[in-house]
């Protein structure tokens, strides 16, 4: 099976945005065409990630639209939707076409469209892919978080301000990049005096509803150096999904995600490296516990030692791990299909040299996105050519 090589990438502005998700989606898409030098019809499989374009806007049949706008006919189209890691599943099924052999050349747009929404009314669609037993009792993913941070918080002694320490962070990293929905600074003070959503969870430890798109074009590696003569592009090393219990409280430990530490066990094992190989991470920080509860399962830290880390600076973009140069879900924002896809944007760009501003050294990345509370993830890992 041979290695797979992403030649082309792009990303939107996320925030929100006038366009509806058919437009978000082209505009991404053609961006992506024309970074790895290819038209429409030279593909041939087209992947959109999406959560719910139905539910959202009464919008279905993306893919086949996209084709159309893209003039990307007759390319075989899906659409892959994995609640809110829709774009790490892309990522998934975009891999494994060419790896397989059934396709030359794929691209995979991911995008979402939530701004028109109500909070109220956003929250309730991502809401209906918890357990229906779970939504009956009004269950949502934030009070999934605010009782997993307390249980958290208490375990392992750790400070309530570390928590706020990494929306610091996060939006300290989105400052620098273009694409970020708040590219602005927030202090300690800040985070910690605004309103409380699911104590001890406040309003600055949740990302933001999102618009927004991002698109990747994959090709045999052996045929990379075709579409980027400079040899400036990705080989994913390795790649893994898993899943967990869907039903939370049946897992033994509601602060291990068992979907991350089994999808990156295999992600490793394809790529044949391990967690201390790894220069820079983008982690699915939906909340702010969620980055502590990743660190650790992906192995970066001992368990209850990822606040630890983020105290001591070894998560910021100096420190020995940069977690979430591109701002993360925190900063960056949340388009429920994008945000996978937007995470390997990141990687690509920071193992490729071309983060501008959010530059790291940075030789292996790997990108962690997150369904549901951890009821399905994808871990990739990505390698620079040079």
């Amino acid at each position: 099976m041979e290695r797979v090589a992403i030649v082309g990438a792009s990303m939107t502005r996320f925030g929100q945005r006038d366009a509806w998700v058919r437009e978000l989606l082209a505009e991404a898409g053609a961006a992506a065409l024309d970074d790895a030098g290819v038209d429409g019809d030279d593909l041939d499989h087209l992947y959109v990630s999406n959560m719910a374009s139905g539910e959202f806007e009464g919008q279905t049949g993306v893919p086949n639209a996209l084709a159309h706008d893209l003039a990307a006919t007759p390319a075989y189209t899906a659409r892959i939707d994995q609640t809110s890691s829709s774009g790490g599943a892309g990522v998934y099924a975009a891999w494994q076409s060419v790896a397989s052999g059934a396709s030359d050349l794929t691209m995979l747009v991911g995008g979402e469209k939530m701004t028109h929404r109500t909070t109220s009314e956003a929250t309730d669609v991502i809401a209906s892919l918890t357990h229906p037993v779970e939504y009956k009792h009004g269950v949502t993913l934030p009070s999934f978080a605010g009782l997993t941070a307390r249980l958290y918080l208490d375990e392992y002694d750790a400070p309530r301000e570390s928590l706020g320490k990494v929306a610091v962070k996060n939006h300290r990293n989105g400052v620098d990049n273009p694409h970020a929905q708040f590219r602005k600074e927030v202090d300690l003070d800040t985070v910690l005096d605004s309103p409380i959503v699911a104590d001890p969870l406040r309003l600055y430890d949740f990302c933001p509803i999102t618009d927004g798109s991002a698109a990747l074009v994959f090709c045999p590696e052996s045929v990379a150096e075709e579409y980027v003569p400079e040899g400036e592009y990705a080989v994913i090393s390795g790649i893994g999904g898993a899943t967990d219990t869907h039903v939370v409280h049946e897992r033994a430990d509601p602060t291990t995600m068992g979907g991350v530490v089994d999808s990156s066990d295999i992600a490793y094992e394809m790529a044949g490296i391990g967690p201390d190989d790894v220069d820079v991470a983008e982690l699915h920080d939906m909340f702010t516990i969620l980055e502590f509860l990743q660190s650790e399962d992906l192995g970066f830290f001992e368990k209850g030692e990822g606040w630890k880390a983020v105290e001591e600076g070894v998560t910021d973009r100096d420190g020995d791990l940069p977690i979430n140069t591109s701002g993360g879900l925190k900063s960056k924002g949340h388009p429920l299909g994008a945000s996978g896809v937007a995470q390997v944007y990141e990687i690509f760009e920071q193992v490729t040299g071309d983060a501008g501003p959010r530059q790291v050294e940075a030789e292996t990345g790997l990108a962690c996105n997150v369904g549901g509370f951890g009821n399905c993830v994808t871990t990739t890992i990505l390698e620079g050519s040079q």
